[in-house]
């Protein structure tokens, strides 16, 4: 019986997976080259199954991306983001994914494929500390990983400060994370994966920037901020601040 009943679980598991690929439809309003991104065949199943809990083509609408930007994405393993990102901006644009070392054991070799793969793909494995960003970029993008910053050695201050240098005048900084308890700050980063969201609103605009949406697309009320992000039932249905910054013109 208990056999039966872990191979109905699973049959569950996959029929709720196919159901979220099935349930996300593209908004209408949607611009064409992330349409195009987001709809692209090149995408692999698997991310498109998380795409009703992540919304992709919201976000990067929210980001305003447009073809020929030059973009810098922080944690990119795994390429969720960057397939679509490589699609957006086009071949006259650039992706520069920047990963930290202890990355390479489990996403190194399949990064270099995909930077191999893409002619605007550029795949850095480096310390944040020590990495010199590009100039005149016209977004950032770091998406659920703000919270490993300070728990890998990384200090925010600097970075922060290096990105507002690399950025034009009027790029934005888009940052997606999960939330914390309201004023716990980086308590939860290294234990449960959460980040107090009024940290990272405090520690950005410290660099310059300006908080210009603080968007409830990716909220869930329900959620239990005291849990961590991988527990059962929690894991891709977190509470989630997305918040976009941006450098004065």
């Amino acid at each position: 019986m208990r056999c039966r009943s872990t191979l109905a679980a699973l049959a569950a598991l996959a029929c709720w997976g196919s159901a979220l690929a099935q349930d996300y439809v593209v908004p209408a309003n949607t611009p064409e080259h992330i349409r195009r991104a987001v709809e692209s065949p090149k995408r692999p199943a698997e991310h498109r199954e998380r795409d009703a809990a992540r919304k992709p083509a919201e976000v990067l609408t929210l980001s305003g991306i447009e073809p020929g930007d030059h973009i810098i994405e922080f944690a990119s393993f795994g390429q969720y983001y960057s397939t679509m990102l490589v699609e957006a901006v086009g071949p006259q644009g650039r992706v520069d994914m920047y990963d930290l070392p202890y990355t390479e054991r489990f996403a190194g070799e399949a990064s270099r494929a995909f930077d191999a793969e893409h002619d605007n793909a550029f795949y850095h494995q480096q310390d944040y500390n020590d990495v010199e960003f590009p100039q005149n970029v016209d977004a950032v993008f770091n998406v659920l990983y703000y919270h490993d910053l300070k728990p890998n050695g990384i200090d925010t201050a600097k970075l922060n400060a290096k990105l507002f240098d690399a950025l034009k005048p009027g790029g934005v900084y888009l940052i997606i994370d999960h939330k914390a308890e309201d004023g716990s700050g980086w308590r939860d980063a290294s234990t449960i994966h959460r980040m107090g969201v009024e940290t990272i609103i405090e520690e950005v605009t410290a660099a310059g920037f300006v908080l210009e949406v603080d968007s409830d697309l990716l909220a869930n009320p329900d959620d239990d901020r005291t849990k961590m992000v991988f527990t059962p039932g929690t894991r891709g249905a977190t509470d989630r601040a997305v918040l976009l910054f941006r450098k004065p013109r």
